[in-house]
């Protein structure tokens, strides 16, 4: 899925790109030259941690990352956006980094623990008042119980006391201060990953950092952070015009797998989380033989090797394997509709269920996406540049961990309905589902994809995002192995899959009409 399409459906936060692909520059028209290769060195841990080496030495720099194997489908109902919890609480430091007074500070996290318990007993308590109908919001300040009120005032003076011995952002002022850049985080349905670049004598600074954070993580400002989190669903969902029904289109089209809610979590789920489950979710997912270690860059990989090991092998290894989401999608019987009035211009939004990760018809449905995209793709230039229905279009498919899906769509022009860019859409794949697609329609596609790779492939940070995203996903041999997949792409494998995938009883529609009084928002 491309940023901009990432940002229309908020599905993912802070960062997380589509899949990407390592193809072959195609020149000469249909000639292919050898793929560009990207020479990855795999190590293992005794902690059954995977090592991933790249040495460049194009610039004196090192791009370091690491992915936990663990997002937002690995959660349960009653627990929804902890995993995303966890990638604003890796910041908060450790014994050493983050505060004046280690031992106040657990002994602040303590008392706060004990005044969380009883909060919760008066949750449970207003929960019950709610399902008999005597408050009508539990997220009203209102309709909190007396003792809910006392317990906390008591929670917020703890708060107070707190940040009297913390040293707020000192994680990233030790980076800055070294020299490093970009450090950042993201969240998924499949995978949590970490990353920043540092000079690269700073490489050990790195380790030890990272490695401190996973080892001796500690969770301060735990229930405060969930207010900043909140306020994030705010500016991410609530806020935007099509985030909540977004929101609702993506529960509805998910029936049985766990990839049915939000990344950033239910509202009423991220107020009840407690320590104690993050903390067993923290030992499950985020033990050893869970993660990644990554580096892109300027360092002898023999070197690295030795302090990777020095630093990462004192994280234990977790005593159990964390466990599979083993909850597979039900096959969808019929088509489900939904229609909204929104405050913006009138659009339609397409799903179909597909396929996963590195299954053999997810490159063909790779093919097929950009086909109909972009402005030189089919749906543009038919239902935009030519018949005029829509402003906009876009197609794409996605392979995640363990489903995956189509999703098409396109804003209707002025004096023009969704319905009929809907039906544009489906008549294009009709077409693709008659007849084969042009040998030179095809190839174009491939070069597109080729020469889009050969750039992504051209410094550090790119190639280490390349493979936190393909070894969350299950792979990180896709950023060599995918590219001749795609290439060897035929016409009669677009059919085949336009045939199986699109029909109408395995979609979902939204159709969004501007609501009465919402001024026309003109098309970028």
């Amino acid at each position: 899925m491309g940023y901009l399409e990432m940002a229309r459906r908020a599905r993912i936060y802070i960062g997380h790109g589509k899949r990407w692909f390592a193809v072959v520059l195609l020149l000469f028209g249909t000639l292919p030259l050898p793929a560009q290769k990207v020479p990855v060195v795999e190590k293992h841990l005794a902690n059954g941690m995977r090592l991933l080496l790249v040495e460049r030495h194009d610039e004196p720099t090192v791009a370091g990352g690491w992915v936990a194997h663990v997002g937002s489908s690995n959660e349960r109902l009653g627990m929804t956006g902890i995993a995303h919890l966890f990638e604003h609480m890796m910041f908060k430091g450790t014994p050493t980094i983050g505060t004046k007074d280690y031992k106040k500070d657990l002994e602040i996290i303590a008392a706060q623990e004990r005044v969380r318990d009883e909060m919760r007993e008066e949750d449970r308590k207003m929960r019950a008042a709610y399902r008999r109908g005597e408050i009508d919001d539990l997220l009203k300040l209102e309709n909190k119980s007396p003792r809910y009120r006392e317990l906390e005032k008591e929670f917020t003076k703890l708060i107070g006391e707190q940040r009297d011995v913390l040293v707020k952002n000192e994680f990233d002022r030790i980076y800055s201060g070294a020299g490093g850049s970009g450090m950042n985080a993201f969240t998924s349905e499949d995978m949590t990953a970490y990353f920043i670049t540092v000079p690269a004598n700073k490489l050990e600074l790195w380790m030890w950092m990272e490695s401190d954070r996973i080892l001796h993580p500690v969770f301060r400002e735990f229930y405060a952070e969930r207010d900043v989190v909140f306020e994030e669903r705010r500016m991410r969902t609530d806020s935007t015009p099509l985030g909540k029904f977004q929101e609702e289109f993506n529960a509805m089209f998910w029936e049985s797998s766990s990839y049915s809610w939000p990344v950033i979590g239910w509202p009423s789920d991220i107020p009840d989380i407690s320590k104690a489950q993050a903390d067993d979710f923290y030992s499950t997912y985020y033990s050893g033989q869970n993660i990644t270690i990554i580096l892109v860059g300027d360092f002898e990989a023999d070197k690295a090797e030795a302090q990777v090991k020095k630093y990462f092998e004192r994280i234990p290894r977790g005593p159990k394997t964390p466990p599979d989401v083993v909850t597979l999608e039900v096959k969808q019987l019929a088509e489900k509709r939904m229609s909204a009035e929104a405050e913006a211009n009138s659009q339609v939004d397409i799903l179909w269920h597909t396929v996963a990760f590195q299954h053999r018809d997810s490159y063909p449905l790779e093919i097929l996406g950009q086909i109909l995209s972009t402005r030189t793709g089919r749906l543009y230039k038919g239902l935009v540049l030519g018949k005029g229905t829509a402003t906009e279009t876009y197609a794409d498919q996605s392979s995640m961990k363990w489903e995956g899906y189509f999703n098409a769509g396109g804003e209707a022009k002025e004096g023009h309905t969704p319905e009929e860019v809907e039906q544009g859409i489906c008549d294009n794949i009709e077409t693709l589902k008659k007849e084969p697609v042009p040998p030179e329609e095809l190839q174009k596609v491939k070069n597109n994809f080729a020469a889009a790779e050969y750039r992504r492939l051209s410094s550090n940070t790119p190639i280490l995002m390349h493979l936190i995203r393909n070894d969350g996903e299950g792979d990180w041999r896709e950023i060599n192995e995918s590219g001749l997949k795609i290439q060897a792409v035929t016409a009669a494998d677009v059919q085949r899959v336009a045939k199986q995938y699109f029909t109408k009883e395995n979609r979902a529609v939204a159709v969004y009409v501007r609501k009465p009084g919402t001024p026309a928002k003109e098309a970028q």
